[in-house]
């Protein structure tokens, strides 16, 4: 992407800025064994979807030629970090953000390396979609399991297989197709259902962005066509009304002088205006008064959208409680049983007392019980190992000093996910999913 004014990005108009705030945003993330190519596809989606600025592909023609390379480099695009850039690996999590006509796109590359396993919980913990790399000339191995599981296990509607290096492999339609196939048997033991296939050479550009006319044996989609194209509407629940509480508006102002509304994201289901609701924990039912945003009022909310809710009656509302429908409430409990990656620094402590953050809702808790800890190569489970350190896996029950309002995690992952943080640092240690 060219730009002769201080590299300045074109401004749009009011009705070309409506329109792009209108489009769908599509998260995905990245993952696959070490060396995979995962920084440089990434590269060559930005660069072949025209979405590099010039500056910065100046810096990376210039990093490429002090390092040696042949042709640029594109996975510096995306590998941040100086230690990245030298040992040529992902280290962080890296964020990128592009658009095309058709869509809004926000990447996270995640690393490979086992080491490095909490920061591919960070990065997948929110996509629609996992793209998982596996190298044509060895193909699957024990990181594409793990990764699978991992992408299953934290709810991704959608898994993309890219059999990357194509070019190593004299674009072999056999090859492609036994590695597919290995893939079909792998993915059927996974949660996901919606798994896609796609022959790539991520430094070649080869069914990247432009179709491949080395392998036209291939009839399927680009990878930016399905990113394009892929269905993620549905990926929102749409049925179980859940709207957690992050404020309450109460402007005083002359203009507004009793207006009281509760703001925040909805996290389930479709709001309507005239709608009957209760809110927990008091259990108190109203309706709804009007749905209220920046933009005016609207008829219906849904997920995941930022609104303010105004309510018929005047009922005691604060941060952390939840508006629902009466007729269908999440789980209301103390004892939780839950998935976690421990991401902390130092070992989870049995017995340990940590605060958790659930939604818009504070607790504290207590680690009841570690029921097993998962071997992260394997997928076994180990039931006599109580011993959680940084990257770990596993399932815990836990109880709160109050009672969370909670859905199972495969059915919402906005209400069935919490955090714990450490009291004394502040700092978040454990990514959780009720199951």
């Amino acid at each position: 992407m060219k730009n002769e004014n201080n590299n300045i990005p074109h401004q749009p108009s009011t009705i070309e800025h409506n329109s792009y705030l209108d489009m769908d945003l599509l998260r995905f993330t990245t993952a696959g064994s070490v060396d995979d190519g995962k920084s440089t596809l990434i590269g060559r989606l930005l660069y072949d979807s025209k979405s590099i600025f010039e500056d910065q592909m100046e810096a990376i023609e210039l990093a490429s030629e002090k390092k040696g390379d042949e042709r640029v480099n594109l996975a510096l695009l995306t590998d941040g970090l100086r230690a990245e850039r030298e040992q040529g690996i992902t280290i962080d999590v890296a964020y990128r953000y592009f658009a095309t006509p058709k869509r809004k796109f926000i990447i996270a590359d995640t690393p490979g390396h086992i080491q490095y396993t909490r920061n591919m919980i960070t990065g997948a913990s929110t996509a629609n979609l996992a793209i998982i790399l596996v190298d044509a000339r060895f193909g699957i191995v024990e990181q594409t399991c793990r990764h699978s599981f991992i992408a299953s296990m934290l709810g991704i509607p959608h898994i993309v297989y890219c059999i990357n290096k194509m070019d190593l492999v004299d674009f072999s339609e056999v090859t492609y197709e036994k590695i597919k196939n290995d893939l079909e048997d792998f993915s059927s033991k996974l949660e996901t259902k919606d798994v896609r296939f796609i022959p790539i050479s991520a430094l070649l550009g080869d069914n990247v962005v432009n179709r491949s006319e080395n392998m036209i044996w291939y009839q399927g989609s680009t990878l930016l066509h399905t990113l394009e194209n892929v269905h993620i509407a549905s990926d929102h629940n749409h049925i179980d009304c859940r709207f957690p509480v992050q404020s309450v508006i109460r402007p005083q102002s002359a203009e507004f002088p009793d207006y009281r509304g509760f703001a925040g994201r909805v996290a389930g289901g479709v709001f309507k205006k005239g709608d009957e609701i209760l809110a927990l924990p008091s259990g108190f039912t109203s309706k709804i008064a009007a749905i209220d945003t920046m933009d005016g009022e609207l008829a219906e909310a849904f997920a995941p959208m930022s609104v303010t809710i105004r309510l018929e009656d005047e009922i005691d509302i604060s941060r952390g409680d939840m508006i629902v429908r009466p007729n269908n409430k999440p789980e209301s409990t103390q004892d939780i049983e839950a998935m976690m990656c421990w991401l902390g620094n130092s070992p989870m402590q049995m017995n340990g007392k940590y605060q958790l953050k659930h939604t818009s809702r504070d607790a504290k808790c207590v680690i009841k019980n570690i029921n097993y800890k998962l071997n992260i190569n394997t997928l076994h489970r180990m039931e006599d190992d109580k011993d959680i350190k940084m990257n770990d896996i596993a399932r815990i029950t836990i109880r709160t000093t109050v009672p969370l309002f909670v859905d199972k995690y495969a059915r919402n992952r906005n209400t069935g996910s919490f955090v714990l943080i450490d009291e004394a640092t502040n700092a978040t240690v454990a990514a959780c999913m009720v199951i």
